[in-house]
């Protein structure tokens, strides 16, 4: 799976979750550029994605996760292996 195909999967993740269908993501967008990408909708993002993508984030690559693009690039790894 491609890097703009993983994106565009996050998105449409983001807006199920979210329930926002006007949220567009781009690499850099991160939880203050969306008002509802609060603490408790990050762990509700985190475990569609995983399921979504049938991966598995461990703690610590949660943590450094700065933006989307971060994201994206972990699941890349991860599909990859």
């Amino acid at each position: 799976m491609e890097k703009n195909e993983i994106l565009a999967k996050v998105q449409t993740i983001f807006r199920d979750v979210l329930d926002n269908e006007e949220i567009v993501l781009t690499d850099e967008t991160t939880a203050n550029d969306i008002e509802e990408w609060d603490s408790l909708s990050h762990i509700q993002l985190i475990v569609a994605i995983e399921k979504a993508f049938g991966v598995k984030f461990t703690s610590l690559e949660i943590k450094e996760l700065g933006d989307v693009g971060d994201m994206c690039q972990c699941i890349e790894r991860k599909l990859r292996k």
